[in-house]
């Protein structure tokens, strides 16, 4: 009996949170960048928060500071399935229609402060990468996605050099925690949907319905450094701009894959007294309780190797007037690094990889799963403005485009998206001599879209008839608020 592939997204994990990020980056760092969105971060003088969006940047801040905050995000998701097929081609029953809501709070902290005139250094807690979501377990896409959650959270030591009046340099390192869990139902080559039809193949009422509930669960982390390298520039034009580069992160997420309620073929317990044999590719009957033989529970050490990529943004703060200025920025991300994904067995004793690895199935040694991405490098843009009311208030709005690295005929359930357009609105108060504080709104559009899954074997070629096809409508909705204190 074929035990359909288990497919591991951790880098594509969310239908929900994906909505606000490109791939499956968080831009939320910052409530004061948010305002604008996120156009000029980098190169705007803005706060500690300076830590993570251009270390260089930070000979320009005039005293130690303290920045605190976090952004609240509100996603949902509408979908309907529009067919659903196991692995032996049957329909899948269950909800074609619903709901996946998020609701999310992104919390961040930097501090920085001088220590010499040329010399300025910060330290910074933030989440760079992280997603989740939860489909309903009736859901007709279950053998395709369940439940997924990542997240990646950092603690970052930065310096900035100031080289003259125009110049400064800065960079970053580092540490970065990865943490992954992933499950779906499984589809034993339809073992739910023939039902108690199997009776007439066995010519007895042997029908199990734990197959119905056979369920993939697996999870882990890894720890690994970063780095990022930055430069900014002032000068009397009113003109601010800024360079950084956030490197890539090759992590290892190494843990347990577990997988409930299994079949025993007949191949594995020939000559065993408490087993009925039929056949070597069908389930044997367990004569205990005359039923179909399941394993209630197998666990299997596992690896999935993960790659945050690399980032490259410009950014430019013009002020074109006595009280406005205009901010700008584009970036490119390296999401090319992520071409397939590759969950592969680490343990002395393996279990469901002997049938997962074989050739009707993966068809290579050690693989438990195996899916292809295929992700392409992206180009994102933004544009702001910022009028300052008062010599206490500012009013900031900016404008986003995200392109996304996921072509039409790689995009799966659990990260159903493509280019996306979002709108800030941002506040800045001088609340008194020793505080400030900012707000912002963000909105998200996202036209309607389509996947088509199938599975694959590690040669990029098809291995049963399990299919998935389903309409989705994205929307989210983004609230930030930021404490900045000054010493």
């Amino acid at each position: 009996m074929k035990i359909s592939s288990f497919v591991l997204t951790l880098t594509a994990l969310c239908i929900c949170q994906n909505l606000h990020a490109e791939g499956f980056k968080l831009y939320e760092q910052s409530v004061s960048a948010m305002g604008n969105g996120y156009a000029g971060r980098g190169a705007q003088i803005s706060d500690a928060s300076l830590v993570y969006s251009n270390p260089a940047a930070l000979t320009e801040l005039n005293q130690a500071q303290l920045s605190s905050g976090a952004t609240f995000i509100h996603a949902r998701t509408d979908y309907q399935v529009d067919l659903a097929k196991s692995a032996a081609g049957q329909s899948v029953m269950g909800r074609e229609s619903g709901q996946n809501s998020l609701n999310e709070l992104v919390p961040f902290l930097f501090y920085a402060d001088k220590l010499s005139s040329q010399w300025s250094y910060g330290l910074g807690f933030y989440v760079p990468f992280g997603l989740s979501s939860d489909y309903a377990d009736d859901w007709a896409g279950r053998y395709f996605a369940d439940k997924t959650a990542i997240e990646v959270v950092a603690l970052q030591a930065s310096a900035g050099y100031r080289l003259n009046e125009q110049w400064s340099l800065g960079g970053g390192i580092s540490v970065n925690r990865v943490s992954g869990e992933l499950s779906k139902f499984k589809d034993h080559s339809g073992l739910c949907e023939t039902g108690s039809n199997i009776n007439a193949m066995f010519g007895a009422d042997v029908y199990n319905d734990a197959y119905c509930h056979s369920h993939y669960q697996v999870a882990g982390d890894d720890v690994k450094l970063g780095y990022n390298l930055a430069i900014h520039g002032r000068f009397d034009t009113g003109t601010k701009l800024g360079l950084i580069y956030h490197s890539k992160i090759d992590f290892v997420l190494h843990g347990n894959s577990e997988i409930t309620n299994t079949p025993i073929t007949g191949a594995n317990v020939v000559g065993s007294p408490n087993f009925i044999v039929i056949a070597p590719n069908l389930p044997a009957i367990n004569k205990a309780t005359g039923k179909l033989a399941h394993n209630p529970l197998a666990v299997e050490k596992s690896a999935v190797a993960l790659t945050t990529p690399a980032d490259l943004t410009f950014s430019l703060d013009q002020e074109i007037a006595k009280d406005w200025s205009l901010q700008g920025s584009i970036s490119w991300t390296g999401w090319s690094k992520f071409q397939s994904i590759d969950i592969v067995s680490r343990d002395a004793n393996p279990s469901m990889s002997l049938s997962t690895q074989q050739p009707q199935n993966l068809n290579k040694p050690g693989y438990i799963g195996y899916i292809p991405e295929y992700w392409h490098d992206t180009i994102s843009g933004a544009v702001g403005a910022t009028w300052q009311l008062t010599t206490h208030r500012q009013l900031k709005a900016g404008l986003a485009y995200d392109e996304s690295p996921i072509s039409s005929t790689h995009r799966t359930a659990r990260v159903p998206t493509k280019d996306r357009i979002w709108g800030t609105l941002g506040w800045h108060e001088q609340l008194n001599t020793k505080w400030n504080m900012d707000l912002a709104l963000g909105y998200l559009w996202m036209s309607d879209l389509t996947s088509n899954e199938a599975e694959y074997n590690v040669q990029d070629v098809r291995i049963n008839r399990a299919n998935l096809q389903a309409t989705y409508s994205n929307h989210a909705i983004l609230a930030g608020v930021q404490f900045n204190y000054l010493f």
